[in-house]
C-alpha cells in the first residue's frame, strides 16, 4: 500500500465524515445550524481541513444532495422492482418517494427544496441524481402512451413533491395524505 492510497483513503474518509455530520446537524437542528464552524468542531478538524474539502457550506450541502439522491435511488429501486404489476410499481414507488421524505426532512429538504449548486435535469447532472430521476421514469413508463416520457415523469415527480411540500407545511391535511395519493394515482394510471 502506498502513501498516496493511504492518503486518498483518509481524505475520502474526512469528506465522509464532514457529510454525515453536516446531515445529522441538519436532521436535529436545521440547515441554518449547519455552519463550517460548527462542523469544524463538531468533527475536530480546523475549517481550513473543511474547506480544503468543500468550498463552503453550499458544496457541502450539494454532496449530502447527492448521497440523499443514491439512497432514494435505491429505495425507489426496491419499491419498483418488488412490486407486481405496472400499478402497484407506481403506488410503491409514490409511497417510497412519501416515506423517504418524513423519515428525512432535512435530507429531502436539501435534496429538493433548498437552493443547491447541482446541475438537475442536464447531461451533467451527478449519476445519483439520475438514478433517482431514472427510477421515477421506469415507474411511469408503462403510462406514457403517446406522451413524452421524460416530461410525464418530471409532472408525476412534481405532483407527489408538492403534495408533500404543501402537507409537510401545513397548507394540507395530513390526514388525508393517503387519500389524496391514491387520487393522483388513480387519475395518473387511468
Amino acid at each position: 500500500m502506498s502513501i498516496q492510497s493511504r492518503r486518498e483513503r483518509e481524505r475520502a474518509a474526512r469528506e465522509k465524515l464532514i457529510v454525515t455530520a453536516a446531515r445529522e446537524l441538519a436532521e436535529s437542528e436545521g440547515w441554518d445550524a449547519v455552519t463550517t464552524r460548527r462542523l469544524a468542531a463538531e468533527i475536530e478538524y480546523s475549517q481550513p481541513v473543511l474547506y480544503s474539502h468543500f468550498k463552503g457550506k453550499d458544496a457541502i450541502m450539494a454532496a449530502v444532495a447527492v448521497e440523499g439522491c443514491a439512497e432514494l435511488a435505491a429505495e425507489l429501486r426496491a419499491a419498483r422492482t418488488a412490486a407486481t404489476g405496472p400499478s402497484r410499481a407506481l403506488a410503491g414507488v409514490a409511497a417510497a418517494y412519501a416515506e423517504f421524505a418524513e423519515r428525512r426532512p432535512a435530507l429531502y429538504d436539501v435534496m429538493f427544496t433548498r437552493a443547491v449548486d447541482l446541475p438537475f435535469a442536464t447531461p451533467e447532472a451527478p449519476a445519483a441524481l439520475k438514478e433517482a430521476f431514472g427510477e421515477l421514469r421506469e415507474a411511469v413508463r408503462p403510462f406514457a402512451g403517446d406522451d413524452d416520457l421524460e416530461s410525464l415523469t418530471e409532472t408525476f415527480w412534481s405532483a407527489v413533491h408538492g403534495l408533500l411540500t404543501l402537507m409537510r407545511d401545513g397548507r394540507l391535511r395530513r390526514e388525508h395524505h393517503d387519500l389524496r395519493l391514491a387520487i393522483l394515482l388513480r387519475r395518473f394510471a387511468a
